[in-house]
């Protein structure tokens, strides 16, 4: 793939001809094949969430252990999208797309049988290896096989599913856990994957760049060392204290990799993603929108549906349902979004949504154990509002920044973005809760039996497991540690609400007012 940070053009005769076509059911059916196996992989990230609960008391696991569980396969997906989305651009996208719906399928069904944590964090890093083969292939056909004038209403629609696939899948894990174990989850998710890969082989045509690049391996090995080092510096850092070596030494490697990935890939002529891409005021304008959308999305599903489930006493399926008016909101904000860029600009749309977006969080941060759901449903619009309007802008910004012939760039550059910051959010706001959540315990605690002590200590679901079974002490038990889970929702909603509101002022002043434009 060219990587120049100039837009490039069409292309060769032969090149435009493959990435232009279509499969058998014309755009629609591409459409429909890419965001069913865009849906497969975000819903991936978000479905589990609602069995956290149950994985707390089936496997003991803790806070620390929750959140790796759920991060494992985000950060799998991070590190590797780019070094994939590369390889597909080589020897066809769809080709790459249909292999990681088998590895994701093998996996998630394998992952069905844990029977610890350290297994099934084990699976989920594959299921996250299978999920970044298929990521890139989902956008960059799209924008490969739409013509100019159509592909901002292509991206439009991918950008509302990436969103609302996140609450698709919470409704069908919470259907399947309301008469099934936690294990129905990764059966479901293997069957899905099947489908996925039927619709991309019968739908969709097997695009790839005419001119393929030399593989970038040390950018590669960079990114997925910067990524992986990132996230366990986060997650190990609020467990086990700032100061440790292996926190200390991981935050080093993060610095290092990320530095030598810059430099080397200044020095290449064909680097895995081009560091010069970030001078393009459009292109870094929609990463940083992207990244801090995923960021919040993301890390606020971990914490938010156990809020919905812990202390609200809904139910898996009561959960998601309660999250619904989030895709009721973003899938139509998101579709009305070209329209409303071509009125307003592309400086103001971004920015509106990301102040939005943050509104709704620091609306959600504001309750207590006793707030119910209504002022819950009142931030989740507002964020629900600004993540239609800031994805699809962000997405838009970040593929209309290079032309046709680097499409496969662009969208790797955005899956990347994407599943950065998810699993940053995640790492961030489950650290930031599990530390708040477990200083705010009182300290009477200890006078507790050992056991439920321990548990209460491990996570809010198994401390509440516990409480049930202490009779009469239960009950002020249980009033704690929801109080204290309030604490840590709170804290962990702030942080990554000012780091959303900084993105806000950010594109304030620096997005460029109108729209980039490819060939």
């Amino acid at each position: 793939m060219s990587n120049s940070p100039h837009p490039a053009s069409d292309g060769s005769p032969e090149e435009r001809r493959e990435t232009v076509a279509t499969g058998r059911a014309g755009h629609n059916g591409v459409l429909f094949a890419m965001c069913l196996s865009l849906v497969l992989v975000v819903a991936s990230v978000s479905a589990l969430n609602l069995a956290l609960p149950d994985l707390a008391v089936d496997l003991s696991a803790d806070n620390g252990s929750l959140t790796w569980i759920a991060d494992g396969y985000t950060v799998a997906l991070a590190a590797l999208v780019l070094p994939l989305g590369a390889i597909g651009d080589r020897i066809g996208r769809r080709n790459v797309l249909v292999a990681g719906t088998a590895v994701f399928g093998i996996a998630s069904l394998a992952a069905s049988f844990s029977d610890s944590t350290t297994t099934l964090i084990v699976w989920r890093v594959v299921m996250g290896l299978g999920a970044a083969m298929i990521m890139p292939g989902t956008l960059s056909t799209i924008t490969a096989a739409f013509p100019p004038e159509q592909r901002a209403k292509g991206v439009a629609t991918w950008s509302g599913f990436a969103a609302a696939g996140a609450i698709i899948g919470m409704l069908a894990a919470g259907t399947l856990l309301e008469w099934f174990s936690w294990r129905s989850v990764f059966v479901g998710s293997a069957a899905v994957a099947v489908v996925a890969a039927a619709a991309a082989l019968l739908l969709s045509p097997d695009t790839k760049d005419g001119h393929p690049s030399p593989p970038d391996v040390s950018g590669a090995l960079c990114t997925a060392a910067g990524i992986g080092t990132l996230v366990f510096a986060i997650i190990e850092g609020n467990e086990r204290g700032w100061t440790e070596p292996g926190v200390i030494a991981a935050l080093v490697v993060t610095v290092v990799a990320f530095t030598a990935y810059a430099w080397l890939g200044l020095r290449r002529e064909h680097p895995l993603l081009d560091p010069a891409l970030f001078g393009i005021r459009g292109f870094r304008a929609g990463a940083i929108t992207v990244l801090v959308q995923f960021m919040a999305v993301f890390g606020f599903f971990f914490v938010g549906l156990q809020y919905l489930q812990l202390v609200l006493g809904y139910g898996p399926l009561g959960a998601a349902t309660a999250l619904v008016p989030v895709a009721v909101v973003v899938l139509p904000v998101s579709q009305a979004t070209p329209h409303l860029v071509r009125r307003v600009g592309m400086k103001a749309t971004m920015t509106t949504g990301l102040l939005l977006l943050s509104a709704g969080l620091f609306v959600i941060s504001r309750l207590d154990a006793g707030s119910g759901y209504l002022p819950f449903l009142g931030g989740l619009v507002l964020a629900g509002f600004g993540i239609g309007l800031s994805g699809a802008v962000g997405t838009s910004a970040i593929t209309g920044s290079l032309g046709r012939g680097q499409q496969g760039v662009a969208s790797a550059m955005n899956d990347t973005t994407r599943e950065v910051g998810s699993a940053v959010g995640i790492a961030l706001m489950g650290s930031v809760y599990g530390s708040h959540y477990r200083s705010h315990l009182p300290d009477t605690l200890d006078q507790l039996p050992a056991e439920a002590a321990d548990a209460t200590r491990d996570s809010a679901a198994a401390g509440l497991h516990a409480a049930d079974q202490l009779g009469a002490r239960g009950s002020a038990l249980a009033d704690a540690i929801k109080s204290a889970f309030m604490e840590g929702l709170s804290a962990s909603l702030v942080v990554v609400g000012i780091i959303v509101l900084a993105a806000a002022i950010g594109c304030l002043f620096r997005a460029p007012r109108t729209p980039p434009t490819s060939d």
